[in-house]
């Protein structure tokens, strides 16, 4: 009598133990290939270092690492300032050329008006409890932001790395940054 069932020894089937455990296995696998990756990263590429340009990057950078994101800043050129621990207390205004100034560009022309512009501000930011700009920059630090100082500028405009804040990464070149561009999910340029 033949029979058509494929000829099967109890000793080579696994056991249900083995099966259990084989199907957790690849349970496992299939959820960590298909696992979305959560970790969002922010670029900002942080190029002026006036009063008024300096908030941008920092406000930005310190709420997008609030809610989860990776941050990167990369400060190039007059960006730097930012960064610099003595000038970033002393980061001025321009009057001249900005439409949203209370005084006329014939009047923001006036030798020490940029100084008056920059006293009004400073007093706006104190008066509203505003963030200094050493504060957003400690508070987006312990928060995991990594700034970024660009060494092309470090050597071009010859500053001293020692007088960054610390926690500031020197000696980062723009293959770096557009690296960093690359993966990220938002990328400014501000």
């Amino acid at each position: 009598m033949s029979t058509d069932t494929p000829n099967t020894s109890s000793d080579d089937a696994p056991s249900r133990a083995e099966l259990a455990a084989r199907v957790d296995e690849l349970e496992d696998a299939l959820a960590e290939a298909t696992a979305e990756d959560d970790g969002k990263k922010m670029s900002i590429i942080a190029t002026k270092g006036t009063l008024d340009m300096a908030y941008p990057p920092l406000i930005l950078a310190s709420t997008a690492a609030a809610f989860g994101y990776e941050v990167t800043v990369f400060h190039t050129f007059w960006g730097l300032d930012i960064l610099h621990e003595e000038r970033s207390r002393n980061l001025q205004l321009s009057s001249v050329g900005n439409p949203n100034m209370p005084v006329p560009n014939a009047v923001a022309a006036i030798p020490g008006m940029d100084r008056v512009t920059t006293k009004m501000m400073e007093k706006k930011i104190d008066d509203n409890e505003t963030a200094t700009i050493e504060e957003l920059i400690d508070t987006s630090l312990d928060m995991g932001v990594e700034f970024q100082a660009c060494q092309m500028t470090i050597d071009l405009m010859d500053y001293d790395e020692d007088d960054f804040y610390d926690g500031v990464t020197t000696g980062v070149g723009a293959a770096t940054a557009i690296q960093d561009m690359a993966d990220a999910d938002i990328q400014l340029l501000i």
